[in-house]
């Protein structure tokens, strides 16, 4: 694995502003959301609208994505996604929501999740992922991806295509009547084989006109989550793969997420709708 030193964190560039005429989330301003009390079942209105912000998400992530290079910083990634969703119509779902920072999560190497973009530097052989959900038409399409800067290491770039067909693998195992542990026992099996970790603690979730609904999607085998898998329930999948422990330190931002060994780690996710057959990925560009 690359020997890279460690991360620290940046200096945070100032608040990016976002249009008047673009409809913010009810959480914005506040310290937490309001508790979602409505269904995981979403009707077809819920469903077309949540494919147009899953569409803007995932644009904003390429056009960002195209950006990462050795020199580059993360804050410029949040910069050019932020655009681009302020370009589209859409309110970056990040921004504001418990108090974050910024328009995306930036994680590197050995962030397993929620980096906040800021002045840290992209090196040559990074690994960098990109967390994008846009807000639009009242509902939230969320979405990630690990990309690799420069000249990656075979480990890592191992690391991020395996765990890129974790993602793939679960999404084909959704059905309706299956329960939602299938999905973390699908991933789970998979991450075994290569002797990687499985982080448990961070989760997918429901995702509609709620950012988090309150339904969990663990991505390791679960006997406690039995919830039963139905057509029109809408949530993430978003397993998070380690070369080491899937236990974790987090930063005094109350943010940031490291691997306890300090190991690298990888992301993938989509916003998925399960249909009568299987599932649709709503965040597809």
């Amino acid at each position: 694995m690359s020997g890279q030193s460690l991360l620290v964190p940046g200096e945070l560039s100032p608040h990016r502003s976002v249009p008047g005429a673009i409809r913010r989330p009810e959480y914005v301003g506040k310290p937490a959301p309001a508790p979602y009390t409505g269904p995981e079942v979403q009707d077809s209105d819920t469903i077309e609208r949540m494919r147009i912000a899953g569409r803007i998400a995932a644009r904003a992530m390429e056009e960002a994505a195209k950006h990462i290079a050795p020199g580059v910083t993360t804050d410029e990634l949040d910069r050019v996604a932020h655009e681009y969703m302020c370009d589209h119509g859409a309110y970056p779902s990040t921004l504001g929501y418990r108090g974050f920072p910024k328009s995306l999560c930036a994680s590197i190497n050995e962030v397993i999740c929620h980096g906040i973009p800021d002045s840290t530097v992209l090196r040559d052989g990074d690994i960098v992922n990109l967390d994008v959900t846009a807000y639009i038409h009242g509902v939230h399409g969320d979405n990630n991806a690990t990309y690799l800067c420069g000249d990656v290491d075979e480990e890592s770039r191992l690391l991020v295509e395996r765990t890129r067909e974790s993602l793939n693998r679960a999404i084909k195992a959704v059905k309706p009547g299956r329960q939602i542990n299938i999905i973390g026992r699908v991933i789970e099996s998979y991450a075994k084989r290569f002797g990687y970790g499985v982080v448990r603690d961070f989760t997918g979730h429901g995702i509609n006109s709620s950012f988090h609904s309150g339904l969990i999607v663990p991505h390791y085998d679960s006997p406690h989550h039995t919830t039963v898998i139905q057509p029109g329930m809408t949530f993430t999948i978003e397993p998070m793969l380690t070369l080491g422990t899937h236990e974790y330190d987090m930063w005094d931002d109350g943010w940031t997420v490291v691997t306890k060994d300090r190991k690298r780690t990888a992301q993938f996710e989509h916003t998925l709708v399960v249909t009568d057959g299987g599932a649709e990925i709503l965040t597809l560009p």
